[in-house]
């Protein structure tokens, strides 16, 4: 969304990505989750009747059994919440490939980031769009403004999602998801 007006179709019809969150400070119920990370892999067809959501979701390697699936049950919308019920993969139609184990990072780099998830993903948004309009991302929970990047890469290989692209839009910002 720029300045309050939502995008419309994906750039080429069909949409490509990796969302990262990385859990400043969190607990799912009395499972501690701080410093952990969850990335998940996304594709999703405009004109596929209900374009559902192929996804594969990766949960942070340095978590124990009890943290990886707290994580899996919030990003995959099991425990519900306002913000969380309302994400586009978990109120629409998807096929869920597997929730995969993986060391995840996704640290600062000049101005943007870099994400690495394992062998599947690799991703590089340093670039900041040059705008001063309000840039906001239209999944519900992401009210904060953020900054828009310029991607130099997304490399995909997370059978059976499978990409590289260069020169697209990549988005960080700050949220908060709660269960209530």
């Amino acid at each position: 969304m720029v300045d309050g007006v939502k995008g419309g179709r994906s750039t080429h019809g069909i949409c490509f990505g990796a969302l990262a969150w990385l859990v400043e400070d969190g607990r799912v119920g009395d499972v501690d989750v701080s410093g952990l990370a969850a990335v998940l892999v996304v594709r999703y067809d405009d004109d596929e009747p209900g374009s559902p959501w192929t996804i594969v979701l990766h949960v942070d390697a340095s978590g124990d059994d009890g943290q990886r699936a707290a994580l899996a049950d919030v990003f995959l919308g099991r425990l519900g919440g306002t913000k969380v019920g309302v994400l586009p993969w978990v109120r629409k139609e998807r096929q869920l490939v597997e929730v995969r184990t993986d060391a995840i990072e996704l640290v600062p780099d000049g101005g943007g980031y870099v994400l690495r998830v394992g062998d599947a993903v690799r991703a590089r948004a340093t670039r900041p769009v040059p705008a001063d309009s309000d840039v906001r991302c239209v999944i519900p929970g992401y009210e904060e403004p953020g900054r828009e990047f310029v991607a130099d890469e997304l490399v995909v290989r997370d059978d059976p999602l499978s990409w590289e692209l260069t020169e697209n839009c990549a988005f960080a910002s700050r949220f908060a998801y709660a269960s209530k």
